[in-house]
């Protein structure tokens, strides 16, 4: 599907973060407006540095005849930077649940609701699944904290839907990219030999290149019939075991470390469960819609990521 973004206007929060700056370059290059919700306008200008981009620190900064075509709300405090005490939670939660009601606030206010709301969620939703494959019609298992987080962001993103915006929660998996986010740790550990299995190794650990993240949050915003939830996930999901030896194969390296389950637990407390369970998630909705992966397998992300 050609990209039909040129010519409206698109707001995104979390327009400076990993996935963000992405979405942003890639909306502006094919000539869209965009409206950045940020809390620093001076350094999100700095960050983004494109004349098609608009930052502002509040949506009330908007008129009610400001014509919004879509929103893309991936803001939110970074869940691994501390641990998860009950004031923590609140924060994380209060991050993008009060932002996504501000949204639905501005939609509802609005002389004309944007037609589509994209809003983060992650693959957390489904609770650990170890090797029981998770499509977008399953229903979360167990009550684990990340998962129920998950399960109050989409819900609240989902009020939308009563003043006819089409809603779609994407469920992210681990985003892969050269620059930023969990790669690049990953690959300088392994370039210096210190590559570990966590745990037992065997859990699934679901991924998705950074470009096919952006092209997928484009896709969603282009399918008019695409509503409802989408695993952002590429087709194979190996173990934790295969992705970190397949990390330090790029560099030549084996793997010979091994964390313990218990050692991951007092380093890390309750945020240990993010990288010691897994979901084994499928991008069903996505395929099913006619959506292609440029990296649909591990091998020809890390090509990409690690090999230039």
């Amino acid at each position: 599907m050609e990209h039909e973004s040129a010519g409206r206007t698109i707001l995104v929060t979390g327009a400076t973060g990993l996935v963000g700056r992405a979405l942003v370059a890639a909306l502006a290059a094919s000539g869209t407006t965009v409206i950045a919700l940020t809390r620093d306008v001076r350094n999100a200008a700095h960050v983004i540095g494109h004349p098609r981009v608009r930052c502002i620190p509040r949506l009330t900064d908007l008129q009610d005849d400001t014509a919004i075509d879509a929103v893309v709300h991936l803001a939110g405090a970074r869940v691994l930077d501390k641990r998860w005490t009950p004031a923590r939670w609140q924060v994380l939660l209060r991050s993008r649940t009060d932002l996504a009601s501000d949204i639905v606030a501005f939609a509802r206010r609005a002389k004309r609701p944007p037609r589509v709301l994209v809003s983060a969620s992650a693959v957390s939703y489904y609770g650990a699944s170890g090797a029981a494959h998770r499509v977008e019609s399953d229903l979360p298992t167990g009550r684990d904290d990340a998962s129920q987080f998950c399960v109050q962001i989409e819900a609240a993103a989902t009020r939308a839907r009563d003043l006819g915006v089409r809603v779609v929660p994407l469920r992210l998996g681990i985003v892969l990219a050269r620059e930023d986010g969990a790669l690049p740790p990953l690959a300088a550990s392994a370039r210096f030999g210190l590559g570990a299995e966590l745990g037992s190794g065997q859990q699934p650990v679901s991924w998705i290149h950074l470009d096919d993240a952006v092209r997928l949050i484009r896709f969603a915003l282009d399918s008019e019939t695409l509503a409802g939830p989408i695993n952002a996930v590429a087709p194979e999901t190996p173990t934790q075991s295969d992705f970190i030896h397949a990390v330090a194969a790029r560099f030549g390296r084996r793997v010979c470390l091994r964390v313990p389950r218990a050692a991951l637990g007092l380093l890390l407390g309750e945020r240990s469960a993010l990288l010691l369970e897994g979901q084994w998630a499928v991008p069903r909705a996505a395929l099913d819609a006619g959506f292609t992966f440029r990296h649909p397998t591990l091998a020809t992300a890390l090509d990409d990521l690690l090999t230039r």
